[in-house]
């Protein structure tokens, strides 16, 4: 062994010991240690220094009841979670997700992941993130009002505008938001940026409901431009159908593709036509309903069961927009057989491990999700940027500075890979690439 090598399998060892019972934050771990062994060759201070060794443990985590009272009038407990990771370029900041699989090792590998993200984005902000076991499906608003209070009375204990700025993510939309900052508001004061993601009239920014799905567009088209292709033409497959999924395919039909699938939890349609993107978003976001409502009113769609990544279909592009591990080995071969050429990552570790290596096995584009789904808190830095300039930008120029962003991080991660001898492979540029970024700046700061 190598010092470098055995210094990051020191750490994959520490991190296995301290945290057994974490797997996706172990996977997410083990995922950007593989990449990143150029790095500490050439940068031994990095391993003297104990760089790895202190951003695989958070500065901080913390963990909380969150008690409230549902229409019934019964009490009702879950548990609520804060991961501050990794401060050294600003404030922490990354969302905050309900969904009853929500447990620490699930906000640390997203946490962990966010730190490279947000370093990616060229923009002073930290990684962190949070949420809480909660389901939002089937409650009322009532009930998601109360939930969303209490939480943020202990959550509010833990923020601030430049110590912590939490977002959305599944299961935290507008309204969730909305419910938040009420409560933070009535707590602390009328700071509008201590929330992004925020209603337009109480200080939110245009294009942030469509920013991680344009951004994904963004990323996919700079990465097949990058290689002589272009989006135009193409037949693209994407699971989902929230923000990130749905407007992924508002973009990429504008882009000239053809995007024939959307999914849910139950199932997926398949519309060869390309799918609606305004039927779609009426029946998820107006009526609430399930992907087989969209193939009872679109005579052109066929709705069945599963996973989309199980369809027998041909198709150029793969966007996975749903959930972490969506596509293990034996889906990526089928993708794979498909024909597919490129798979950008709108969800955060949507492939498996397994099927990482499938895809660079078989020379498909690989875009990881700290790189292609950045648009996101990209677009949340700047509605911070414009709350603390008391100023709401343009549509035209928000969307401008995301499209400018997503280019420059492939860009960036482009060049690093070459810098460190793995030209062409786009995660480990982008590991390597957030990863100095960080790195430099705890050295700066005496870390």
């Amino acid at each position: 062994m190598t010092q470098a090598t055995d210094y990051l399998a020191t750490i994959q060892a520490t991190v296995a010991k301290r945290d057994p019972h974490q797997p996706e934050f172990q996977e997410a771990v083990g995922n950007f240690l593989k990449t990143i062994t150029p790095v500490f060759e050439a940068h031994p201070e990095y391993i003297k220094a104990n760089i790895l060794g202190r951003i695989t443990e958070p500065e901080r985590a913390i963990q909380f009841q969150v008690a409230w009272q549902d229409d019934a009038g019964n009490m009702q407990v879950n548990r609520g979670f804060r991961v501050q990771f990794n401060s050294a370029i600003g404030p922490y900041k990354g969302g905050l997700r309900f969904h009853p699989s929500v447990n620490l090792s699930i906000v640390k590998f997203l946490g962990f992941e966010q730190i490279f993200k947000n370093a990616l984005t060229g923009l002073p902000i930290g990684g962190g993130k949070g949420g809480a076991d909660f389901n939002p499906k089937g409650k009322s608003d009532a009930e998601i009002m109360r939930f969303c209070q209490s939480f943020m009375i202990e959550l509010q204990r833990h923020i601030g505008l430049d110590l912590d700025v939490p977002a959305g993510d599944i299961g935290v939309g507008g309204r969730e938001v909305g419910y938040l900052y009420g409560m933070y508001k009535r707590l602390r004061g009328a700071e509008r940026g201590i929330l992004t993601g925020k209603g337009l009239s109480y200080g939110g920014s245009l294009a942030r409901p469509e920013a991680t799905g344009y951004g994904l567009i963004y990323y996919t088209e700079a990465m097949l431009k990058e290689n002589g292709k272009r989006l135009a033409g193409k037949k693209i497959v994407v699971s989902g159908a929230g923000n990130v999924a749905t407007y992924a395919i508002e973009k990429a039909q504008a882009y000239g593709a053809t995007v024939i699938t959307a999914s849910d939890s139950n199932g997926y349609v398949v519309d060869p036509t390309g799918i609606d993107v305004a039927r779609l978003r009426r029946i998820k976001e107006v009526q609430r309903g399930r992907m087989s409502d969209y193939a009872d009113v679109v005579p052109t769609a066929t709705y069945y069961e599963g996973s989309v990544w199980d369809a027998d279909l041909t198709y150029d592009v793969a966007l996975p927009c749903a959930t972490q591990n969506e596509i293990d080995a034996t889906q990526a071969k089928r993708l794979i057989d498909a024909g597919v050429i490129a798979v950008a990552e709108g969800a955060n570790m949507p492939s498996t491990p397994e099927a990482i290596a499938a895809y660079a096995q078989a020379g498909v584009y690989y875009g990881p999700a700290k790189a292609a789904n950045a648009g996101g808190v990209a677009v949340s830095a700047l509605e911070m940027s414009q709350d603390s300039r008391r100023m709401s930008d343009s549509f035209e120029t928000v969307d401008g500075q995301l499209k400018q962003i997503m280019e420059t991080l492939f860009a960036q991660s482009v060049a690093a890979a070459a810098e460190y001898g793995v030209p062409g492979d786009y995660m480990a540029g982008a590991n390597i690439a957030g990863f100095t970024k960080v790195a430099d700046a705890m050295f700066a700061q005496g870390w």
